[in-house]
């Protein structure tokens, strides 16, 4: 695909399906998954065309599944765009499933399988027999119901909103308020927030515990003692085990906890405080206003695609051509679900970028990281197959987590106050180290759920609160706050409605820093080697994609300590 400014890329020609086809019932795609599960295949080339056609009905499914999406979480309270989804879910997935399961017995069982390149299919080949591994027909309904549940909590979340000075607001844009240099109209803010949180944590418990049957329950049927057990292979990671995630809260914790709390210990003092209580955490200690980056949604676009051209003339050119498509809702509003994420279509590679932007420097942020995502997308849309395309999310992560601090050299077009723009680069970094401390306790977390899936709410608000005493910052004071600490991970969406993707966050955010850190020494080079990684999509092992970036896939806690340092050396030059 190539893009020219002014020039929107053009889908690729379909070459299996019709030209004109549309997904209304389960009758418009049946006879394609047929035709695969019939046809002759009669030479390896034919076994290649033969992977090709699929790849081609599975994007085109994709993305359907896309739109239904974007359309449904725009606007949550568009109760049909919900039924379209649920759909999907109920009525054409599970159809689906059966086929996939046939299809891939179908490659597997090739006479000509074996003449197939093995460098060019043994990552994609690997997943299709851990597939198989995995398929049980009596989990197809289960998967159906879990997503129809897991929807239930932006339905939640998304109607939370409080009352601000008569005015109601939505709670990123609540989040604003504690921003205040009026310490005391943060408390009230803060208290506001939390108090309206509560109001659902009964709804929001039950919720889970539904999920946590059901997701046990899939586990059980495919042979495993625990769900944990059961993601690990159903998610593809075949390049560390459960152990090197706890070698990861370990070096975390032991390297990256202790200079969080000198940053705190530094925010007490700078604030001129007896106590630092959690809503003094946003506040900037030095008297600025709150950091406003952009004006508005369209300023945010206009200045990430001057920002991006900077690194690459390549990067713009794709946020450039998603604007120019439409594919930007980035305003928060009432009734549009709450986060932020990068959809991608597959077959037009365009993706979608979704958020709620407030205004905020944190917001901006969040769009770079997204881009991203995006640039990801566009560099892996001429990969042959749509699973080369679907990169794990320890790979996905490390493009847009490396394209926030890639990007921050150039964040002089959203400050032109050298003031705001030292201010928003010692933000980044002190947000660098409290994700992978708050990553930590969220993966803990959740090994401790599925390890022990037949605990009771108040199990699970205990042990939620020896992980969040582990690695919280015993700077922050919580007295009388008790009831806020056990809620607050019912606040992180991944726990919810993509169980076990969040440590890619934090391996990604070590990535990130690895990468940035080659930049600072030679800039062209690291951005050749990061769009080079990226281009392989999923061709090849997380730790063979992050060599190619010129970094190593590592939790040791001599490298993740190495790598804490010099975020630290980072940090001092800029408040030196």
């Amino acid at each position: 695909m190539m893009i020219t400014s002014g020039a929107l890329p053009a889908k690729h020609k379909r070459e299996f399906l019709v030209q004109n086809c549309e997904l209304r019932q389960w009758e418009d795609i049946e006879p394609y998954f047929k035709e695969l599960l019939e046809r002759k295949i009669t030479s390896a080339a034919a076994l290649e065309t033969w992977m090709h056609n699929r790849s081609e009905l599975e994007a085109f499914v994709s993305e359907d599944l896309g739109w239904r999406y974007i359309k449904m979480t725009c606007n949550t309270e568009d109760k049909t765009l919900l039924e379209s989804y649920q759909f999907f879910v109920t009525e054409i997935e599970p159809k689906i499933a059966p086929y996939s399961n046939q299809l891939n017995k179908k490659l597997i069982e090739s006479e000509f399988l074996n003449q197939l390149n093995p460098d060019k299919y043994r990552i994609y080949l690997r997943a299709v027999k851990k597939s198989l591994e995995l398929f049980r027909e009596e989990n197809i309904p289960l998967f159906s119901q879990i997503q129809n549940e897991q929807q239930k909590y932006a339905a939640i979340t998304g109607a939370m909103t409080i009352v601000w000075e008569g005015n109601e607001i939505t709670m990123q844009q609540a989040s604003l308020l504690l921003k205040s240099q009026d310490r005391s109209q943060r408390e009230a803010a803060y208290k506001l927030i939390v108090e309206r949180r509560a109001k659902d944590a009964e709804a929001l418990n039950a919720l889970f515990d539904v999920l946590l049957k059901l997701r046990h329950q899939v586990a059980l049927n495919a042979g495993y003692a625990n769900f944990r057990d059961y993601m690990f292979d159903a998610m593809g990671r075949f390049d560390y085990t459960a152990n090197d995630c706890f070698n990861f809260h370990e070096s975390i914790r032991t390297s990256i906890l202790p200079i969080e709390e000198s940053i705190d210990a530094k925010r007490k003092f700078d604030l001129g405080l007896d106590l630092l209580r959690p809503w003094d955490m946003d506040v900037n200690t030095d008297g600025m206003p709150p950091l406003k980056p952009y004006k508005d949604a369209t300023d945010l676009i206009d200045k990430t695609i001057h920002c991006f051209t900077q690194l690459d003339p390549y990067f713009g050119e794709c946020i450039k051509a998603m604007h120019q498509l439409k594919y930007l809702d980035l305003d928060s509003r009432k009734g549009k679900a709450p986060g932020g994420y990068n959809y991608p279509l597959y077959e037009i590679g365009v993706p979608f970028i979704f958020m709620n932007s407030v205004g905020t420097h944190r917001d901006m942020v969040t769009m770079l990281h997204e881009g991203g995502h995006a640039i990801h997308n566009f560099l892996t849309h001429n990969l042959e197959l749509t699973d080369f395309k679907s990169t794990p999310s320890e790979v996905a992560e490390l493009a847009s987590m490396s394209m926030e601090l890639l990007s921050m050299e150039h964040w002089d077009i959203f400050f032109d106050q050298p003031a705001e723009l030292r201010k928003a680069r010692i933000e980044q970094l002190e947000q660098v180290l409290s994700t992978l401390v708050w990553v930590a306790t969220i993966d803990k977390f959740q090994h401790w759920i599925y390890e022990n899936h037949n605990h009771t709410p108040a199990h699970r608000t205990e042990a939620w609160n020896k992980i969040l005493d582990e690695f919280g910052s015993k700077i922050i004071d919580w007295t009388g706050l008790e009831s806020v600490k056990n809620n607050m991970w019912l606040k992180q969406l991944h726990i919810f409605e993509v169980p076990f993707y969040y440590i890619e966050y934090g391996m990604a955010q070590l990535g990130a820093v690895a990468i940035w850190r080659n930049y600072k020494k030679s800039p062209e080079k690291a951005v050749k080697q990061y769009t080079a990684a990226l281009k392989l999509g999923y061709t090849q092992s997380i730790g063979e994609i992050y060599a190619a970036a010129g970094i190593k896939f590592d939790f040791s806690e001599s490298y993740v300590r190495e790598l804490a340092d010099f975020v630290s050396l980072e940090l001092k030059k800029l408040t030196a």
